[in-house]
């Protein structure tokens, strides 16, 4: 299933839309501006939060919290070790983790788990300028949470670019 996602132009604060592959709006990102930590919410078209994301306050680096109905669902950072800067690793609350690899920036990356393609995110199939695509290979995939979790690391990333 893919979604179509056009990138906010102004930073946090501002909401934006995500179509479905047929141009219907599927879920909406809130960005809440005028908080103390950078916050995200991620509803349905009838304006019912699905997910809450969150910068995690009083951490070594910077890490985002993904919350669904105030319950923990997963923690995304920075990979510690990791020769490539662009590398992300999503910490579930069951203890699977994610991958999140690729040219964020140029919103060119993959969210694998254990090797496996469970989401691709690129501009490279889209003529539209400002936007990028999220592609969810796999059927049994949760599109809400990785479509979060790509708002999220394209926010770390940016940040990340911000404090060099």
């Amino acid at each position: 299933m893919r979604f179509l996602v056009r990138d906010r132009l102004l930073g946090i604060g501002d909401d934006y839309w995500i179509e479905d592959q047929h141009g219907r709006k599927v879920y909406l990102v809130d960005g809440k501006a005028m908080r103390l930590r950078d916050t995200f919410e991620l509803k349905d078209v009838q304006g019912r939060v699905l997910i809450d994301i969150h910068k995690k306050m009083l951490a070594l680096r910077d890490t985002m919290v993904i919350e669904r109905d105030g319950d923990p669902l997963a923690t995304i950072r920075r990979k510690r070790l990791s020769l490539l800067r662009n590398h992300y690793r999503v910490s579930l609350v069951d203890g699977t983790e994610l991958d999140v690899s690729g040219k964020i920036l140029d919103r060119e990356f993959a969210v694998d788990y254990d090797g496996e393609l469970l989401a691709q995110i690129s501009r490279r199939w889209l003529h539209v300028r400002e936007t990028y695509g999220v592609d969810v290979v796999r059927e049994d995939a949760d599109p809400a949470l990785l479509i979060a979790i790509a708002v999220c690391v394209i926010h770390l990333a940016e940040k990340d670019r911000a404090g060099d």
